[in-house]
């Protein structure tokens, strides 16, 4: 008999430091995913906080490691990307790290004013200030600058931007700039959007930084779509990148700091292989070579990372509701939720996840399709990262199917429309927390019901 046990421990390398399995039942981080679904049912979203910290605390490790090994000079900062998930939450735990935040849009700052409020950080607090600015997030950034908080750093998106930072600033402040890079050649366009030219920068600095009283440049940002990972593309544009920061270094000598942006994967199937050291290695190394091929002091290092941080903590768990064949060979598994509105990254960007059975599995498996609740033809999954089949454990009269999507901590919820109306006015699914207390025991909390059809008609005006 092909067990489904048998099926995943031949394709990976099973158990991993996050999955077992014990009485055919999955666990995940420890947490016994049955247990759950007794308690809350399905569909639920959970959220696996220790994960969060661990993430954190593996990326200074791993930064810390190159900076000791290569004997580099400058130091390493850690910021949140707040766009990734913006839960309160999330926050809480992130921040228990000793970490900086970085911002996309104005209403996080009242996000950061609420944080601040609560001592979760301090006017020593960076908050790097990214995005495209209307003038509402630029006052927003003012008044905390205004208001003290000295490391508020607004990362100049365009030229002009500065121009409202000079007017309305009262007291000293710095900025960054963000240079626009070059995309990957199977891009639908050659440059970036967002970011200053390369040839524009320059003249940005001479003409509105250098000279002004109140302004210092603290720092240059990088960032590519598609994440630090080894390729050529890569360290091409990175290398260029650092010939800019030594240039503009010797003429702007407030200018200590790269930010390299966010980027660093999470695992998306359970043979991921991607070496964090080495890419903190090379990082380090190249600047420091670049920075001494050119009598540069070397800069401090700031990164934003949104999905590494918050991404393996989540999991989304259904159950199956019905087995239906669709022609000859066509096996659908209906689930009690939606991709689209869910996981809408499956949908919209052909986004793999780990996926897994949580029960039954010592059963033997099928090839099969899952379905979405919703009436558009595109809510299906239907093949994984390391294959072009999915398959699951076959259902019994009796016997209940349940599976799990993990590593979905990173922007499904916005990207969903979370408390708002989903497609085909699915609900949103309950929300749990599930932490571990001083003695390391397993606790978990409801953090969100299920979506209500009060609170959608009322959305809609009803």
């Amino acid at each position: 008999m092909n067990r489904y046990i048998d099926l995943i421990q031949q394709t990976f390398d099973f158990p991993t430091k996050e999955f077992h399995v014990e009485n055919n039942e999955l666990f995940f981080n420890g947490v016994n995913l049955m247990g759950i679904i007794d308690t809350y049912g399905t569909p639920l979203k959970l959220t696996y906080l220790p994960k969060i910290s661990e993430s954190i605390q593996n990326a200074k490790t791993f930064f810390g490691n190159a900076i000791e090994t290569h004997n580099y000079q400058g130091k390493y900062t850690y910021c949140y990307c707040t766009k990734s998930s913006h839960f309160s939450f999330v926050l809480d735990e992130a921040l228990k790290n000793d970490i900086h935040i970085e911002t996309s849009s104005t209403f996080d700052i009242p996000l950061v004013r609420s944080l601040f409020a609560k001592g979760k950080i301090t006017k020593d607090t960076f908050i790097v200030c990214n995005g495209f600015k209307r003038e509402l997030y630029k006052k927003y950034i003012t008044e905390l600058l205004n208001d003290g908080f000295h490391n508020c750093v607004p990362i100049l998106d365009n030229i002009g931007e500065i121009d409202y930072y000079l007017e309305h600033v009262k007291v000293p402040f710095q900025v960054g700039i963000r240079i626009a890079a070059d995309e990957e050649p199977k891009f639908g366009f050659y440059t970036s959007r967002l970011g200053v030219r390369y040839n524009d920068i320059l003249k940005l600095y001479e003409e509105k930084i250098k000279d002004h009283p109140l302004v210092s440049l603290k720092m240059l940002h990088f960032f590519i779509n598609s994440g630090i990972k080894d390729t050529a593309y890569y360290w091409s544009e990175l290398t260029r990148f650092i010939q800019k920061y030594v240039d503009l270094k010797k003429i702007a000598p407030t200018l200590d700091t790269m930010d390299i942006g966010g980027g660093w994967p999470i695992k998306t199937n359970v043979f991921f292989d991607y070496d964090y050291q080495y890419m903190a290695d090379q990082i380090v190394k190249n600047i420091k070579w670049m920075c001494a091929k050119n009598n540069t002091t070397e800069p401090h290092i700031f990164t934003e990372f949104g999905s590494y941080t918050v991404g393996e903590s989540g999991a989304v768990l259904y159950s199956v509701l019905e087995e239906k064949l669709q022609n000859d060979k066509e096996l659908w598994y209906m689930i009690d939720g939606s991709f689209i509105t869910q996981l809408p990254d499956s949908w919209g960007l052909n986004q793999k996840y780990i996926m897994l059975a949580v029960n039954n599995w010592d059963e033997t498996y099928q090839g099969i399709s899952l379905g979405g609740l919703t009436c558009d033809s595109m809510d299906y999954y239907n093949s994984e990262a390391h294959q072009f089949n999915i398959y699951l454990p076959k259902i019994e009269p009796g016997r209940k199917q349940y599976i799990g999507f993990f590593h979905t901590g990173a922007y499904q919820e916005s990207l969903g429309g979370y408390g708002g109306i989903q497609h085909c006015l699915i609900p949103a699914p309950k929300h749990v927390l599930i932490d571990r207390d001083e003695n390391g025991n397993i606790t978990h909390r409801l953090f969100a019901k299920d979506q209500t059809e009060e609170s959608m008609l009322k959305v809609l005006g009803y």
